[in-house]
């Protein structure tokens, strides 16, 4: 990699999914750009998993997702369970669009793709800096990096943050970050089982002791998420057997053979009050977080990165004024405030403690999902294609 340049169009801080495709979308339109990233190289493992039809869609614009689709696994079902009773199944198949399902592919391959979209059109992540400092002025904003060995500053017209939760660039904007904290901790597992139910659904499952979500993915492998009171560090195989034993099917039980990757995490629900300080913007979990129900953090994020580099690299290249960046918070904003409160409803309903309200909340769940229009709505709203 070569050094880092002293001077550039506009500087990103973070290279996951969101950083890359802003990146993706500027390179493609001749904007120059440096991207950054704290890590010496890209993680390797899953995290998040889920691609929704929308995502594909404004993924078009880089060219990337029929390679995305060809390295995933394609689910066309979401089901909601008490252990073996179906209370609701969501299709996807039915949905106006290209891509009438949701994808299942891991975080890792999504930043492959996106990376070696970048490389092909002339750009590069680089690795290992740090963000300390940012300076605007009316004229550009000054950008401090940190590679451990030394500091370097580079000048730009424009930084966007997509730095995740604890994002650097939003702290040192004085951008607030409105929210809260789930009292329940969360495993996530991927591992190699011999689950009973089909390959073609994603499944959520309810029951007395907390959710579980069972989610089949690429090379046959799957992903469980579950919520508890208190996830250990590294769930192991017989945690993860454990929850499925005492949550998913009972008929015919899952066996788990191998953990290939585990971790436990504390989810928020919280919404940045504003997406643009001056020169400085926000996207992805920088400027929002909420609960991984239904698979909505990353596809957001993609999305907030598409319409935010078309509008930056047409302020850029002077096709519109520098006010036109107001609109980015206009649009995207209100978008991220509508997933947070869904996501929020989903992920209460699916941990109330109480019995009996768990006994209601299964039976209006069946009864309302028997309406045809609720149930479109709930694919249209999960595959995000109300956003469009």
């Amino acid at each position: 990699m070569s050094a880092l340049p002293s001077s550039t169009d506009v500087v990103i801080v973070g290279a996951g999914p969101v950083g890359l495709a802003l990146a993706g979308v500027l390179a493609s339109e001749g904007i120059s750009l440096v991207i950054v990233d704290r890590l010496a190289e890209g993680a390797n493992t899953s995290r998040a998993v889920v691609v929704h039809a929308r995502t594909l869609e404004v993924l078009e614009k880089l060219n990337v997702t029929d390679q995305l689709c060809a390295q995933g696994h394609i689910v066309p079902r979401f089901t909601v369970r008490d252990r073996d009773n179906v209370l609701v199944t969501i299709r996807f198949d039915t949905l106006p669009t290209r891509y009438p399902y949701t994808l299942m592919i891991p975080q890792n391959v999504t930043e492959a793709i996106l990376l070696g979209h970048l490389r092909e059109l002339g750009s590069d992540v680089y690795r290992p800096y740090e963000v300390t400092e940012l300076s605007q002025d009316a004229d550009g904003i000054s950008v401090a990096v940190n590679n451990s060995t030394h500091l370097q500053m580079i000048r730009a017209k424009y930084v966007v943050g997509a730095d995740g939760m604890h994002s650097t660039v939003r702290e040192r904007a004085g951008i607030g970050f409105i929210g809260d904290t789930y009292e329940q901790s969360f495993v996530l597992a991927d591992v190699r089982m011999n689950w009973p139910l089909s390959d073609d659904e994603v499944t959520l499952f309810y029951s007395p002791g907390g959710l579980v979500v069972v989610s089949p993915m690429p090379g046959g492998r799957h992903r469980v998420v579950a919520s508890m009171d208190d996830a250990p560090k590294q769930p192991s195989i017989g945690d993860v057997q454990r929850l499925l034993d005492t949550r998913g099917p009972m008929a015919k039980a899952a066996r788990i053979d191998e953990v290939i990757w585990s971790s436990r995490f504390r989810i928020h629900h919280r919404v940045a009050n504003r997406y643009r300080s001056g020169r400085i913007l926000l996207a992805g979990d920088a400027a929002h977080v909420h609960s991984p129900a239904g698979g909505q953090g990353m596809n957001t994020g993609i999305q907030d990165a598409v319409v935010l580099g078309r509008i930056l690299a047409a302020v850029v290249a002077k096709r519109t004024t520098e006010g036109q960046l107001d609109e980015y918070g206009r649009i995207r904003r209100p978008v991220a405030e509508r997933v947070v409160a869904f996501t929020h409803r989903m992920t209460r309903l699916a941990t109330l403690r109480n019995r009996r309200a768990q006994s209601v909340r299964n039976a209006l769940i069946g009864m309302i999902t028997r309406i045809p229009a609720v149930r479109r709505w709930l694919a249209t709203e999960l595959a995000e294609l109300r956003y469009r």
